[in-house]
């Protein structure tokens, strides 16, 4: 008797336990038993009785020659190919475009260098069975840097393609920009500029980001690092007209994104819309006496609008937060109290006995550099001779800006039929998705941060990597939000919401989960993070029995792996 593999045109082989037999002259064959659905050891175990071979007791002979960890590339790689990011590649090679996928998913599971990329995917590491998945065979550094560079020649088709599914006329595109720093010099696109990693001395990159109204990354773009905010619009409004063909689009941006100017200059000549909001002199002034903007409006409500001749044929939306408010009054009130100690300080040395401060110029040197510390200066009075240092707090001023605290408007060229007064509250807010969104791609989810490449068009290509990275990442939290603590049931937290205005509270479901540390099915809730971490023990094996050949096995999953594939629409597998 003996186990024959035989082949089955386009469907698996068939697995037949067959015995040879003598009729005459001729030797003859039969089949005794269809062994195809036995598993793959014990088809092994059988060869091993026929040959012949000594057996062991169970589980001595068995061997596990590699473990490498699977579940979490079977997640991430699962879902690039269920939300189709392999197709929206260009073609390619097939290698190539394997490899791009590879950078995508090594970047979410494995954020590092690209040398340590190719290693990884190289060797027995935590990536190498997404090397083998894919098929990779061989990686080194210089086809790392290849295919990222062709990442980034491709990547306003990519952006493109990314558009047409996720965007269309009318709809919202919320836009952010932040800044990163790099180590080196030899950048052109390095500049000194604000750093908001509070990384003074570095040399930055400004990075504008496109998302949809649910936070989905579209496009991002890279600018040099003493760009200002209002300066990167124009070229994004030329990226939806142009490149993804939408006439009607509404552009969300915060205060210091869509001033005046760039409303003036970019959005009406192409005929956007935008949703911003006013800086504190605006308020100020649509709150003075006669002003269209009364406190009164905010005696049973929390939002109006308001009509104002310096904004013609715009919507002013006011709205108060009495929370906001709160924090405010706080903040200003911790700053004044620091300020004035740090003045004091300031004017003990002027009137000391032993070597004061003496000169007007030298302690108003001393005094701007306290007051610029924390920006306090129009909220104290001071008097500065050549021999003395007096200040008080300017009350009238101080009362003036409490009275408009929590208080913030919005400004917006939709009409109300389009996009209703609670709405445009609501999609203003959802600015705060693309915040979130820089802080996976700066921080421990895909340390964008800091840039070691030099060239331009790889810097580009980098950042662009860094995108796609979280554009898998956000539809992986959107499928696993029931086990993240992320809120799942954010309508159940609307619903229960008084006022878009209100601060966003978590969902019944979230508070349970916040609470109890478990699911609703009894499953511990994890960070994103952790939850890859926990899949990555899915490990696939090389097992080997005796001195046969060894054969690949997965690991039995746990309930919370199992539960996890669900939700992402996959099964366990090799």
């Amino acid at each position: 008797m003996y186990v024959a593999v035989v082949p089955n045109r386009g469907s698996a082989p068939a697995i037949l336990l067959r015995e040879s037999y003598r009729d005459g002259a001729k030797v003859k064959n039969r089949t005794l038993k269809n062994l195809s659905d036995w598993p793959a050891e014990r088809i092994e175990l059988l060869r091993a009785v026929l040959r012949g071979d000594d057996l062991v007791p169970a589980g001595a002979g068995l061997e596990i020659v590699r473990a490498l960890p699977h579940g979490h590339v079977l997640a991430a790689l699962g879902t690039a190919r269920r939300i189709g990011l392999d197709r929206v590649l260009p073609r390619a090679l097939e290698r190539r475009t394997n490899l791009a996928l590879a950078l995508v998913v090594a970047r979410l599971l494995e954020p590092g260098s690209k040398l340590a990329t190719a290693r990884a995917l190289d060797e027995t590491t935590a990536l190498s069975s997404l090397g083998t998945m894919l098929g990779l065979g061989r990686v080194t550094a210089k086809d790392v840097y290849t295919t990222l560079d062709w990442l980034g020649a491709s990547q306003a088709a990519v952006e493109d393609a990314l558009a047409r599914r996720h965007l269309n006329d009318g709809t919202l595109l919320l836009y952010d920009v932040t800044s990163t720093y790099l180590e080196g010099r030899c950048c052109e696109l390095a500049r000194l500029g604000y750093s908001r990693d509070e990384k003074r001395g570095k040399l930055q990159l400004v990075v504008g980001l496109l998302c949809s109204a649910a936070g989905c990354p579209i496009a991002v773009e890279v600018f040099e690092g003493n760009t200002g905010d209002p300066a990167t619009l124009a070229a994004q409004v030329d990226k939806v007209k142009q490149r993804f063909g939408l006439s009607r689009v509404v552009l969300v941006g915060d205060r210091g994104m869509i001033t005046a100017a760039r409303i003036r200059e970019d959005l009406a000549p192409a005929g956007l819309d935008w949703l911003t909001a006013l800086r504190a002199p605006a308020i100020q002034a649509l709150a003075s006496e006669g002003g269209p903007l009364q406190l009164s409006l905010f005696d049973r409500r929390d939002m109006a609008e308001i009509e104002s001749p310096e904004y013609p044929g715009e919507r002013l939306i006011v709205c108060r937060n009495p929370a906001l408010a709160e924090e405010r009054a706080r903040k200003r009130a911790e700053l004044l109290d620091a300020t004035e100690a740090d003045l004091r300080e300031v004017q003990a040395r002027v009137r000391r006995a032993k070597r004061p401060l003496r000169g007007a110029d030298r302690i108003g040197l001393a005094v701007g550099a306290v007051l610029g510390r924390r920006k306090m200066a129009k909220h104290f009075q001071i008097s500065i001779t050549d021999h003395d240092l007096s200040f008080a707090r300017d009350h009238a001023q101080i009362a003036g800006e409490a009275a408009l605290d929590g208080i913030y408007v919005l400004r917006t060229s939709v009409p109300a039929e389009h996009l209703g007064t609670a709405a445009a509250v609501g999609a203003y807010k959802g600015l705060a998705r693309a915040e979130r969104a820089f802080r996976s791609m700066k921080t421990v989810d895909l340390e964008l941060r800091p840039v070691f490449h030099w060239a331009t068009p790889r810097v580009r290509a980098h950042v662009f990597l860094c995108m796609l990275a979280y554009h898998l990442e956000w539809h992986m939290r959107q499928a696993l939000a029931p086990m993240l603590f992320d809120d799942h049931d954010r309508a159940a937290a609307e619903a229960a919401r008084s006022s878009p205005v209100a601060k966003a509270q978590p969902s019944p479901a979230a508070k349970r989960k916040a609470t109890t540390k478990h699911t609703d099915d009894g499953l511990p809730v994890h960070s994103f993070r952790t939850l890859l971490a926990d899949l990555a023990t899915l490990t696939r094996n090389t097992v080997r029995f005796g001195r046969a050949a060894g054969f690949q096995l997965l690991a039995r999953p746990t309930e919370t792996q199992r539960r996890a594939l669900e939700l992402l629409g996959l099964q366990p597998s090799l």
